[in-house]
């Protein structure tokens, strides 16, 4: 059929936008980074802990330190997957990270939440 005579217009993002979208994406990336921190030391040590214990069995030296590590890395992987699929969807990098910072920060309640349960129901 060919060019019906409208052309798309690129619409340029202003600066207030951007700024906007990175403030977005820093103040989210701070705020989970913070609330990964503790669950990251806490269980950490309590990995070291149960590998180097004598007392403890192979399988608790191995799923214990694999579980915490799989809680501490879901946040990241699923912002990576966020991120990747608004890069795919030709976004420009900022506007595809803040719905990846924010992904990121929802997330990162989960191990600070299991955290809090280890805390709280610890003997």
């Amino acid at each position: 059929m060919g060019d019906s005579g409208t052309a798309e217009v690129c619409r340029e993002r202003t600066s207030g936008e951007r700024l906007t979208e990175g403030l977005t994406v820093a103040v989210a990336s701070a705020l989970s980074f913070a609330l990964l921190a503790g669950p990251a030391v806490v269980f950490g040590t309590t990995a070291w802990h149960l590998v180097t214990d004598s007392g403890t069995t192979a399988f608790s030296r191995f799923s214990a330190p694999a579980i915490f590590l799989a809680l501490l890395a879901l946040p990241l992987v699923l912002a990576g997957v966020v991120f990747r699929s608004g890069r795919r969807r030709s976004r420009e990098r900022l506007t595809a990270a803040v719905p990846a910072a924010l992904t990121l920060l929802g997330v990162s309640v989960v191990p600070f939440a299991a955290l809090c349960l280890v805390l709280v129901y610890a003997d």
